[in-house]
This record gives C-alpha cells, structure tokens and sequence, in this order.
C-alpha cells in the first residue's frame, strides 16, 4: 500500500454538505483535519491505498473532482545522504 496526502477543498457554501458526505464515512472522517473552523475550507488526510485511483475513490463521489491527490513518502537520512551523491 501506498501512501497519498489529500486535500479535499470545498466553499463556505458546500462545508456543511461535504461534512455531512464525510459523515457517512466515519473511519475515513476519523482521518481528516478542517481547516473550516479558521476560515481554510479543506480538508487534509494521508491514507493508504493502493494507488492514487483507489485513494480518490474513497472519498464522497461529489468530493472526488475538487480532491488534490499526492504520492507522499517518509525519507531517511540515509537516503538523504544518497541524493547528495547523485
């Protein structure tokens, strides 16, 4: 599995539908922060899924268009010592 940060946006006009879309999805909701609270209507998670298509899925069908999806990874030092040497 790998692992996607998402950012599902919304208006101040749809926050109230789209939380009440995450709503039906409760283990899915338990795993986002809002930013609605401080005037920043998005949503943000980093779930596992096994590629970007299956993570969008996840989401309310009405949420998934507006949904920025990204690949995301832990780096070691060690790794970071490796991108020196390329």
């Amino acid at each position: 599995m790998a692992r996607y940060h998402v950012e599902a946006p919304h208006t101040k006009e749809q926050c109230l539908a789209d939380l009440d879309r995450m709503a039906q999805k409760p283990q899915l909701l338990g795993k986002f922060d809002w930013g609605c609270m401080a005037g920043d209507h998005t949503g943000y998670a980093v779930i596992e899924a096994a590629n970007e298509s299956e993570a969008r899925d996840m989401l309310p069908a009405e949420m998934r268009s507006r949904a920025q999806i990204t690949e995301v990874s832990k780096i070691s030092p060690e790794q970071i010592q490796q991108f020196h040497q390329m």
